[in-house]
């Protein structure tokens, strides 16, 4: 993406800029493109969840829902991190370290996008708004949780799992069975285990802030050893929800798939060369997400 030219007025608050390039800076600032690690996982709860096809409505709902949930937690990550991000040469001109957006202006717009999420979840089963406060809490916590404990990881894939069990339950009203837990399991072990090569990046300047990432804390070769561990139960998981549901042939391919991704993956990686990290990450990654979700949604309409 290219940058935005644009300054900044004192206290932070970004000049005005053309509406093209003010819309850009603000789909890059909460990664629009990184929806498709989590979105389908979402949709894939909200399809295994009832016999026949949710309705229209149900499915429009849920993803305005998760995108008000995504929107808003990006956002806080970017508003709480801003004076980290400016100190890390990878993410010093994100728009807000940068100050091409104010940070006042993030938190209205992570608010509005938390009201949105709960405007579209009181258009569905009541078990979604009831659970709403968790969620905003928890996706608010998220991004304190590496100042204090390298369990972040989890923190995070916990709560892209709960974005699984919040499909799950917009579709069918309830968590019934052992096939949700799986996926919010399979959900929450895959994005922890990526989360975590992902942070090999900035083992340097963790350790200078004295942010307690795990490979900050324990090194590289730990981190990546914890993310294979990680991965293989999230191949187990995936296995689970097709046994407990008795799903199909296109899903069982669609998962044999995936853990050939996930395996491709880690040969990608060693603890002394991390440089095909970015290939790892984003592009096997969004296909893992995509090709799990086209595995249900082919084993639902055959």
């Amino acid at each position: 993406m290219t940058s935005v030219s644009s300054q900044t007025q004192p206290g932070g608050s970004p000049k005005s800029s053309n509406p093209i390039s003010t819309i850009k800076e603000w789909a890059e600032m909460i990664k629009i493109e990184h929806t498709v690690f989590a979105l389908p996982f979402a949709l894939s709860g909200m399809l295994l969840s009832v016999p026949k096809f949710p309705p229209i409505a149900v499915v429009f709902w849920t993803i305005v829902a998760f995108a008000g949930a995504r929107s808003a937690a990006m956002t806080l990550n970017r508003v709480i991190d801003s004076e980290i991000d400016a100190r890390n040469p990878r993410t010093s001109q994100r728009a807000i370290a940068a100050g091409r957006i104010g940070r006042w202006q993030a938190m209205i717009f992570a608010i509005a996008s938390f009201a949105i999420m709960l405007l579209a979840a009181s258009h569905l089963p009541p078990l979604c708004l009831w659970l709403s406060p968790i969620a905003i809490l928890w996706l608010s916590f998220y991004s304190y949780t590496k100042r204090f404990t390298w369990l972040c990881h989890f923190v995070l894939g916990i709560a892209l799992g709960g974005g699984a069990l919040g499909g799950w339950i917009a579709s069918s009203g309830s968590i019934t069975g052992i096939a949700p837990w799986l996926l919010a399991l399979a959900v929450a072990t895959w994005v922890s285990g990526f989360d975590l090569l992902y942070a090999c990046q900035d083992i340097q300047i963790d350790r200078q802030e004295k942010l307690h990432s795990l490979p900050a804390t324990f090194g590289v070769k730990a981190a990546l050893d914890s993310s294979v561990v990680l991965h293989v139960v999230t191949a187990l998981a995936l296995a689970g929800v097709g046994a407990s549901l008795h799903l199909g042939i296109s899903y069982w391919i669609g998962v044999t798939i995936v853990c050939a991704m996930l395996a491709y993956e880690h040969s990608l990686l060693r603890p002394d060369d991390l440089s095909k990290l970015n290939a790892a990450f984003f592009n096997v990654n969004g296909i893992i997400s995509i090709l799990a979700f086209v595995s249900i949604l082919v084993d639902k309409l055959i």
